[in-house]
């Protein structure tokens, strides 16, 4: 406090440089996300302190501060039970990113959520990637809890004329409709995880021509050729090529194959011509045939997006130029014939490994 011109000033005008109240609350509480985020493997003590500081917290604080929240442990694996259900039963406008996104969502959690809250959110856990068959089954019952169809007029009719039909057969109605709405959020969900894959893998399926070559070589036992053809379809180097054809299960070659979509026939005939002991029968079928049909095309092209990422980051810095190249000697990827000169007094060569 000081005297201006006989006036008493005081010097409250420095409170206006202090955090307010919610304010400083809002940067706990995103200072505490943050800290919790930054634990690779939360321990349990860590999960139960950071569940008994969050409440308060997030309860006290803006909307705007638990928005932000809510979308930052939205992409943290592990949050605890009791965080997850406060942040889903928040007002959608908060917890719509978290309902859509956390894989740290537990079934029980997702299921008590569809049950005490309303469309809305019940409309974003049916957004999320995958659903566990429970879940679906709960947003069935959101969706329809009384067995009703949603057609206006089917309703105005159940209830105007009741005695029109027997219990049983309202009863019977309602479960066909309720199955019928199960199978097709089941399918929606299937179609929507083979499109997300697919959009992710990155492989071509195999030209006709690479196709009737692999054919070819194989059916000639041309084993250096076949393994060129399949180096070019799988856009892959002689490594990977090398190690899948070493393995005398033939799994490998038979799961590079399906990801590339080889016909059948091709691909049982492949697949014993190289490795004899797949044409053995077994019952009514080939170990070939026994083999390829207990893989599925989906799990077969992740394998080989796996083995050719791996490919990768493990590729040696060598420069590999095409067989035709002016510079086809320089190539580091090439067996070269080593010459030996000739000790001075008409010693003898030494004796190297391969052709002369």
């Amino acid at each position: 406090m000081f005297c201006v011109q006989g006036f008493i000033v005081t010097d409250r005008f420095r409170e206006l440089e202090r955090p307010q109240t919610g304010r400083l609350k809002d940067v706990v509480l995103m200072a505490t996300v943050s800290g919790f985020e930054s634990l690779r493997i939360p321990r349990k003590s860590d999960m139960k302190q950071f569940s008994e500081l969050f409440e308060p917290l997030f309860l006290g604080s803006s909307s705007e501060a638990r928005r932000q929240a809510a979308a930052a442990l939205s992409q943290c694996p592990h949050v605890p039970e009791p965080v997850a259900a406060l942040i889903g039963s928040m007002p959608i406008s908060i917890a719509a990113i978290f309902l859509t996104r956390s894989q740290a969502l537990s079934d029980r959690t997702l299921i008590g959520i569809i049950r005490q809250q309303g469309a809305a959110h019940a409309g974003a856990i049916a957004r999320r990637t995958a659903l566990s068959p429970s879940v679906i089954d709960a947003l069935v019952e959101h969706h329809n809890p009384a067995g009703l169809s949603a057609r206006p007029d089917v309703r105005q009719q159940t209830v105007a004329a009741p005695s029109t039909l027997a219990e049983p057969d309202v009863d019977a109605a309602r479960a066909a409709r309720e199955e019928t709405l199960r199978t097709e959020i089941k399918t929606l969900a299937r179609v929507a995880a083979h499109e997300a894959a697919a959009a992710a893998s990155t492989i071509i399926p195999i030209s006709t021509t690479l196709s009737a070559l692999l054919v070819r070589f194989a059916r000639s036992g041309e084993i250096i050729l076949f393994s060129r053809a399949l180096a070019t379809a799988l856009d892959a180097g002689g490594h990977l090529v090398e190690r899948i054809l070493l393995d005398v299960s033939g799994q490998q070659l038979a799961t590079s194959l399906i990801a590339l979509s080889l016909p059948t026939d091709d691909l049982t005939f492949v697949l014993q011509s190289l490795y004899p002991h797949l044409a053995e029968r077994i019952g009514g079928t080939t170990r070939a045939e026994a083999l390829t049909g207990a893989m599925d095309p989906t799990s077969s092209r992740e394998q080989l997006d796996a083995w050719l990422q791996s490919e990768e980051r493990d590729a040696p810095a060598a420069r590999h130029q095409p067989y035709l190249a002016d510079d086809h000697a320089n190539d580091a990827c090439q067996l070269t014939v080593r010459k030996v000169a000739g000790a001075a007094g008409g010693a003898k060569p030494q004796r190297v490994f391969g052709r002369r």
